[in-house]
């Protein structure tokens, strides 16, 4: 790719230079390690295979029990299938016994974190408990991945209830999670982990947040907030008229119908070579999204406060990076705007020129998340110069009608990044489902006066959408697109380490991604 260079205007930049000293805990819970042993009373919780064989932690509280635990699973008709929970109560002299099936497979750190998840979404619902966490198996990872599913599905957003402050600060449980390793496994966890809690957490408040309390400022204030003190970390801030002199037109022109003024975010973190190209990771961070003059239904719009999930995502992936200080470069870019109807709003018909000099007709202002992508997709190549690009956004209601919420949309024109994403994602419980980039895709998106037009394409919207955002990608680049707008917020379906409510869906997956391709190997 040909060098590129340009005067980077005015912008607003924190530089953080001091040495990161540990992460502020969260939730109710404190995290502990210890030697495995079955206690002799208390609450405890323990896995279980498929059709309950009596072993491992099982069989040693059955016998405490002197068989109870046996006539009791068995008269529940519990058989230990895959996700299957069986709380008993007061079988003397235990208080509670959690038992999470795990099905016939063998436990790998996937499973691990999903178990974790169960008694995490335990530990919730009873404050001020100790639960002390049972698994006998030699796995050295066991540990840290229980600690990261309990601490992931544990997470509850209670700010705006009247107790719910008082509540987390007061009455605390604890968790104390035995195995062979013991407290050994406390380290690793807090050093590699925890990092990717604190990181999920952060994204998983940013698209909680209503939209009067997060916008295009409030989310770059709660950003230096989060990477205080965290080294070789430099956040810079463009506003409108740094992005007016970079001619950032498709920013400008979804912002421009608000009161609140948009703003990109860049988040630079330099854990790797001194010069070494990073990894860029892009974010749509539409901070409330009415649909603009094309106005939105009603339905549902309140959620639209968490069309900025990307953004958070990609800000929260480079947190998680920096805070366990994985030897990468890595920088994040957030398109940050409010789509909002005014009389100075962007209209349909509108022809709107783009940083790159590429144009755009709108079809739809409702397309707005591609809109602001185009900007920060270039200024990310421009500036940069990454070694891979990776955009997440809440496109389209297509990919969500297209894979419900079980998979995220991947559409990428290179195999091999997208062979990387498809086994990150497997890894770190965030799936994506390979979707096609046909060529016809550019026919619908042919525009009689603009180089292209953005939204109000009948079709294959998602692919549309995927489409568009790459006629801003340069020849050479190794790009996808990432579209996860039916796993951002999850309704009916919460999974062990995604409760209902924003899932900070991309963290994990952009972190993995990282640990899998880019550094050694442990």
């Amino acid at each position: 790719m040909k060098k590129n260079r340009f005067t980077v205007p005015w912008v607003l930049i924190f530089a953080s230079t001091s040495q990161w000293s540990g992460v502020e805990a969260f939730g109710q819970s404190s995290i502990s390690f210890a030697n495995y042993m079955v206690p002799r009373s208390g609450s405890i919780a323990l896995v279980v295979r498929q059709n309950a064989p009596l072993e491992g932690a099982y069989a040693a509280a059955d016998a405490v029990l002197n068989g109870g635990l046996q006539w009791a699973v068995s008269a529940a008709k519990f058989r230990g299938e895959s996700g299957k929970r069986l709380h008993l109560v007061g079988l003397a002299p235990f208080d509670h016994i959690l038992l999470i099936g795990i099905g016939s497979a063998d436990p790998d750190p996937l499973i691990m974190e999903e178990v974790g998840g169960h008694i995490g979404n335990f530990a919730a619902e009873r404050a001020g408990s100790r639960i002390e966490v049972l698994w006998p198996g030699n796995e050295p990872e066991a540990g840290p991945h229980l600690a990261l599913g309990a601490a992931l599905g544990e997470y509850r957003f209670t700010k705006y209830r009247e107790s719910g402050a008082a509540s987390r600060s007061t009455e605390k449980s604890e968790l104390v999670i035995r195995t062979p390793l013991g407290a050994e496994a406390g380290p690793v966890y807090e050093n590699q982990w925890r990092p990717v809690v604190t990181a999920v957490r952060f994204a998983r408040d940013l698209s909680t947040e209503p939209a009067n309390v997060i916008y295009p400022e409030s989310f770059i204030e709660r950003t230096r907030e989060a990477f205080k003190g965290i080294t070789d970390v430099q956040i810079e801030t463009l506003d409108v008229p740094a992005m007016q002199k970079l001619g950032m037109g498709g920013m400008l022109s979804v912002g421009q119908g608000s009161s609140r003024p948009p703003r990109l975010l860049v988040v630079r973190y330099t854990g790797g070579d001194i010069g070494a190209a990073p990894l860029a990771f892009v974010g749509k961070g539409i901070t409330f999204d009415s649909g603009g003059i094309s106005i939105k239904d009603e339905d549902g719009m309140w959620r639209m406060k968490s069309d900025m999930s990307g953004a958070a995502a990609v800000t929260g992936a480079v947190l998680a990076l920096a805070m366990r200080r994985a030897p990468v470069n890595a920088v994040a870019i957030a398109a940050l705007a409010e789509n909002m109807p005014s009389g100075t709003a962007a209209r349909p018909g509108d022809v709107v020129r783009t940083m790159s000099g590429k144009t755009f007709e709108i079809m739809s202002t409702d397309a707005e998340g591609r809109m602001v992508l185009t900007d920060a997709i270039w200024y990310a190549q421009q500036r940069f110069e990454p070694r891979a690009l990776i955009d997440l956004a809440t496109l389209t209601g297509a990919i969500r009608t297209a894979l419900g919420d079980d998979y995220a949309g991947l559409f990428s024109r290179d195999d091999q990044l997208a062979d990387q994403l498809l086994e990150a994602g497997r890894q770190a419980g965030e799936p994506l489902w390979r979707m096609p980039m046909h060529t016809s895709y550019a026919e619908d998106l042919e525009s009689p006066i603009a180089d292209v037009r953005a939204g109000g394409t009948q079709g294959p919207g998602a692919g549309n959408g995927a489409h568009f955002i790459g006629a801003w990608i340069q020849e050479g680049t190794p790009w996808a697109h990432l579209d996860i707008a039916g796993m951002s917020w999850r309704t009916d379906n919460p999974l062990p380490t995604s409760p209902k409510g924003a899932s900070g869906y991309g963290v994990r997956l952009l972190d993995r991604f990282v640990r899998i391709n880019f550094e050694p190997a442990r």
